[in-house]
């Protein structure tokens, strides 16, 4: 669901539109779950939960997207 080699939305070609198109279902199941449950105290949760995961998976493509187009930006954290 959340590789975006996989996933539908990699037909999206810019990165950034399938970034935000990812956080709006996010945000749209933490809305619906709250409501399912009946609680709008666990919105808040719910949305910030939704936002950190959501968060890590966009950094970790990002992540791996760089690595293998341009690994040598990580040669910045290496010892001289």
């Amino acid at each position: 669901m959340f590789d975006h080699e996989v996933s539908p939305l990699r037909h999206i070609p810019d990165f950034t539109v399938r970034h935000m198109v990812l956080q709006m279902l996010g945000w749209m199941w933490a809305i619906a779950f709250s409501l399912a449950i009946g609680s709008y105290t666990f919105l808040a949760y719910s949305l910030i939960g939704h936002a950190i995961l959501l968060g890590a998976v966009a950094i970790t493509v990002a992540t791996y997207t760089t690595a293998t187009k341009r690994p040598k930006v990580f040669m910045a954290f290496a010892r001289r």
